[in-house]
């Protein structure tokens, strides 16, 4: 039995493991990243006011807890994708055994069943400031996060995830033994708008689910 953390993970080698295979797209990430959502006009002043802070701040210069702190958790708590039925969770432990792998890690943010402490994980995200980081593979990281809420789920439910990389968001989603990965989404232009946007589909899917 081998003891692997989350973070000694890449794409190469989880497809290579566990068999999974990255798609061009999968229906259930289509339908997300194509849910429609207007911002009124103070979600418009908020979401613009985070995006020039990113800039006018140095966001592009922030380590990851700054990055969560100043930019990513504002914007997931805004999208307001917490009830008593599922929340936003930060930090918390995601663990199973999965053939001779004993796979374990903390996940940077998780949206799961619970609101008091995490239940059954829908969503995952990774997030890093740098495309090549230390401590490890953030696109590699979040689908291993998400390969292990989908066998909680005992193999019969959709995972989505994300990976932050800076500015950039990148939205994927996990059905069955197939992957499928966004474009990127930029917290800086007008694109943050989709985010929210996505964000906000988000809690329509998960609603699905549970």
């Amino acid at each position: 039995m081998y003891k692997s953390n989350f973070r000694e993970w890449t794409l190469d080698k989880i497809e290579e493991t566990f068999g999974l295979q990255q798609v061009r797209r999968l229906p259930i990430l289509e339908e997300l990243l194509a849910h429609e959502y207007q911002a009124d006009a103070y979600e418009t002043r908020y979401l613009s006011n985070l995006s020039e802070k990113y800039l006018t701040l140095g966001g592009d210069n922030w380590n990851e807890v700054e990055l969560e702190n100043k930019f990513i958790s504002p914007l997931i708590v805004f999208s307001d994708i917490a009830n008593q039925k599922y929340s936003y969770f930060l930090e918390r432990e995601l663990s199973i055994t999965l053939g001779e792998y004993e796979l374990s890690g903390k996940v940077d943010g998780m949206i799961a069943t619970g609101f008091r402490n995490p239940k059954i994980p829908y969503f995952c995200l990774s997030e890093y400031k740098r495309q090549t980081d230390p401590n490890g593979d953030p696109t590699g990281q979040a689908l291993i996060a998400m390969l292990v809420a989908q066998k909680l789920n005992n193999n019969q439910k959709p995972i989505f995830g994300s990976y932050i990389i800076g500015r950039d968001w990148y939205f994927m989603a996990l059905v069955d033994n197939e992957y499928a990965i966004s474009k990127d989404f930029s917290c800086v232009a007008d694109e943050v708008f989709d985010i929210y946007r996505i964000l906000k589909g988000l809690s329509i899917q998960i609603e699905k689910l549970i």
